[in-house]
């Protein structure tokens, strides 16, 4: 049975968590009110969404238990790092169920998601041809597509999942006939020569130092190690710290850090009652001591004060 909704949020952390099927987080790294969309729809052997923020976002979580995950970019207006790899805008993403990921995303891009349902996807995939050289292909995060061929697709994709949108066909044939479309939409394009090995994008180390840090940070909450304790730890140099934060996420490694920090203050305010957890302990939990720093630290990434973040429902923690 198909079901839809087209969302709009202005807070990337309520946008993350209406993402069905996944289990992941997004920080927001540029200061601003976010404004967001997303468009789902859902069949059954199919999920697909089109996502789009106004901020710079990186997400970290695991995606979907057996399924096969695929996502183009349909624009790339900044730098993109897709598990360590970097992205243009011919390139498709590719995770695993169940797999660990974490993407960079910029400012105002666009993401088409298409996921389906494992054994829909090995089955057809056992009918075609290429089979062994597409396997080959999804042993990697970030598979490179010749542009016209990855334009076209990405150009039918969508206009199937706009016309999905609009239709008002009931479940059945249609839903049958639209997930089949999509799945051989992008066995072809795997199918293409260029596809090859190749092209293997490896992990870049400024994006393993980056990924590092932040799982570093996240991990160590109430005593966040400091930039000189980062580059004692990784055994790097300042400079090397610094470039790889620029290269990666477009910002320095003390505002990217500060800023994990304040999205994870900013998940705890919206999980917890106010008379459950005060401002000042949500703010303690990730590190920050001195509140006046904090507040303006937060209103400078958030575009509102912490006692004006809204604080979960009685409802809401029961069902937590």
């Amino acid at each position: 049975m198909k079901t839809q909704n087209i969302s709009h949020f202005r807070d990337i952390h309520v946008h993350a968590a209406t993402v069905q099927q996944w289990s992941q987080d997004y920080s927001q790294l540029s200061g601003g009110a976010a404004e967001s969309s997303l468009t789902q729809l859902t069949t059954e052997r199919c999920h697909i969404f089109l996502e789009q923020i106004n901020q710079r976002v990186v997400q970290n979580g695991v995606a979907p238990r057996g399924r096969m995950c695929f996502a183009l970019p349909i624009n790339v207006p900044g730098s993109v790092r897709m598990q360590g790899r970097d992205v243009d805008d011919s390139s498709l993403f590719f995770l695993g169920g169940g797999e660990e990921f974490m993407f960079h995303m910029p400012t105002g891009m666009q993401l088409l998601s298409v996921t389906f349902e494992r054994d829909m996807f090995e089955q057809a995939l056992t009918h075609t041809a290429a089979a062994k050289d597409i396997g080959a292909l999804l042993r990697q995060p970030v598979i490179r597509v010749p542009h016209k061929r990855f334009a076209d697709t990405r150009q039918r994709l969508l206009a199937m999942f706009t016309q999905a949108l609009s239709s008002e066909t009931s479940a059945g044939a249609w839903e049958q006939a639209f997930e089949e479309a999509m799945l051989d939409e992008l066995l072809q394009l795997m199918t293409d020569p260029a596809c090859d090995k190749q092209q293997r994008s490896p992990s870049s180390t400024r994006s393993f130092i980056v990924e590092k840090c932040h799982r570093l940070v996240a991990a160590q909450m109430t005593h966040a190690p400091s930039v000189s304790d980062l580059c004692e730890q990784l055994q790097i140099s300042r400079r090397t710290l610094q470039n790889s934060f620029h290269a990666v996420a477009e910002t320095t490694p003390l505002n990217y850090l500060r800023s994990v920090r304040l999205n994870g203050v900013r998940r705890t305010l919206m999980s917890t009652q106010a008379a459950q957890l005060s401002i000042g302990d949500a703010a303690a939990q990730w590190g920050f001591y001195h509140l006046s720093h904090f507040a303006a630290d937060y209103f400078q990434l958030f575009a509102e004060l912490p006692s004006q973040t809204a604080r979960a429902t009685i409802a809401a923690c029961a069902q937590a």
